[in-house]
């Protein structure tokens, strides 16, 4: 007798994608039967043969498929979360036509369940790997309508206009050639770079401008081509324990940090407070577009001497000026609920001056 899912004990697919479109509602990713069908139809793990299927059901995994030399990841299959979130954001309807700009096949086949059997998919993207992988798994899951197209998204692609574009790779900017690709009254979605913040942003075409209509947190690898940029990594002390990250376009002058967090810390605090688990996310993309030197912190957890304290140590929002910086910081001032209060901690000649 073959063994099955129930007599090994383990989830069959079809269980596994029912409890990762349950758990994604629970937490609001899914908000529509529409998107929720879509997901329940698709077998994920078909894109990521690389991984147990138990994995690739994961909500919250990115299944990362392909690295550069130095190990960063350049293809991935998204998080489900962020997928079924930009779905929900990009509001596909049957029979429409929609384009996908940074391929890997398992998105593509979400959208070809959205737009229907009267609708139609193109995927496209720079790298031959990546459209020779999607090509091959969305004809093994039966989706050989998805059009798969090597090229560099941020130019003119043919097939449209395209009614919706979703955009699965991190971009700085917006090509003219996604605007002109939409129809009148069509929407893109993008994971915008803002100062090293992304967030996945809908963009509605009204004439000739686009006028966005909502946005979300997110991440995603960076987009390749004509419309690629990076970041500019500053190691403060000379070591990984400490880097502060800033777009390669709007960096400010770095050059007078050297020594910068041997000096004494000052802090200041606001008396404005947040819950646990209430979210601020917004506060970051202010600090992003209103204050000047905007960057931000890391801190390797194996390398951490202590000397700093912010309030995320994967990506906190700093601000540099002259010899001197700043970062955001919390300290919990409850011992009932968790209530934090925000702060700032500064180092530096001019530390003890801020704010501003």
């Amino acid at each position: 007798m073959t063994a099955t899912a129930e007599t090994t004990g383990q989830s069959s697919p079809e269980q596994l994608r029912t409890a990762m479109v349950e758990a994604l509602r629970s937490i609001g990713a899914v908000r529509t039967d529409r998107v929720a069908a879509a997901l329940l139809a698709v077998p994920r793990h078909v894109f990521a043969p690389e991984v147990p299927a138990a994995e690739a059901y994961e909500p919250e995994r990115a299944l990362v498929t392909k690295r550069n030399e130095h190990g960063l990841a350049v293809s991935s299959v998204s998080a489900a979360r962020i997928q079924a979130q930009m779905l929900e954001q990009a509001d596909v309807r049957p029979g429409m036509r929609a384009l996908e700009i940074g391929s890997g096949g398992y998105n593509a086949a979400l959208l070809a369940e959205l737009v229907g059997s009267e609708g139609e998919v193109v995927t496209v993207d720079i790298d031959p790997f990546v459209t020779e992988r999607a090509e091959k798994y969305l004809g093994e899951a039966g989706y050989e309508r998805v059009r798969v197209v090597l090229a560099d998204g941020s130019g003119p692609v043919e097939g449209g206009p395209f009614d919706r574009i979703v955009v699965t790779a991190g971009a700085w900017d917006l090509p003219p050639a996604w605007t002109d690709a939409l129809t009148e009254g069509g929407t893109i979605t993008v994971p915008l770079r803002m100062h090293g913040l992304t967030r996945s942003i809908t963009f509605r075409r009204e004439g000739g401008r686009l006028v966005s209509v909502s946005a979300e947190v997110c991440g995603f690898v960076k987009m390749q081509g004509a419309d690629a940029h990076d970041e500019f990594l500053v190691l403060p002390r000379g070591t990984k324990e400490i880097g502060l990250r800033f777009d390669e376009l709007e960096r400010p002058d770095t050059s007078r940090l050297g020594g910068v967090l041997e000096t004494p810390r000052a802090e200041w605090w606001t008396r404005v407070t947040v819950g646990n688990q209430e979210p601020f996310d917004s506060l970051y993309l202010w600090l992003a577009s209103s204050l000047p030197g905007f960057g931000l912190m890391s801190v390797d957890s194996e390398l951490d001497t202590k000397t700093v304290a912010p309030a995320n140590r994967m990506a906190c929002p700093v601000i540099v000026e002259g010899g001197s910086l700043a970062y955001l910081a919390l300290r919990k001032i409850s011992d009932g609920p968790a209530v934090f209060e925000f702060g700032a901690h500064g180092f530096g000649p001019e530390g003890d001056l801020w704010p501003p």
